[in-house]
């Protein structure tokens, strides 16, 4: 997936990511930004980098494999190639939010 496709399918679940309650920012390296701005109702969505309550720091094809379900994020977590800083409970409430 690019930035460009997963920019659009978080604004696409963007009403649902209103239950996360934070700003929640995905970074993807050189790939770039993607921040979630769920304290808003819907939570808006762009590329544009700012201050999160949480980052998620991990590479753009290793984001896709999990999202595809070709990868565990649990399992991308602990070997490290998912990194997350901030409220974990954010990361937590994500993880819920992208299961559905």
């Amino acid at each position: 997936m690019t930035l460009e496709e997963l920019t659009g399918f978080f604004r696409m679940i963007a009403p649902r990511a209103s239950a996360l309650e934070a700003v929640l920012k995905f970074d993807f390296g050189d790939d770039g930004i993607i921040v979630v701005d769920a304290t808003k109702n819907p939570a808006a969505v762009s590329n544009d980098d700012r201050d999160a309550d949480t980052v998620v720091s991990v590479s753009l094809s290793d984001f896709s494999k999990i999202l595809e379900k070709k990868m565990a994020g649990d399992l991308a977590f602990s070997m490290g190639k998912l990194k997350v800083s901030g409220d974990k409970i954010i990361g937590v409430r994500l993880t819920q939010l992208l299961s559905r």
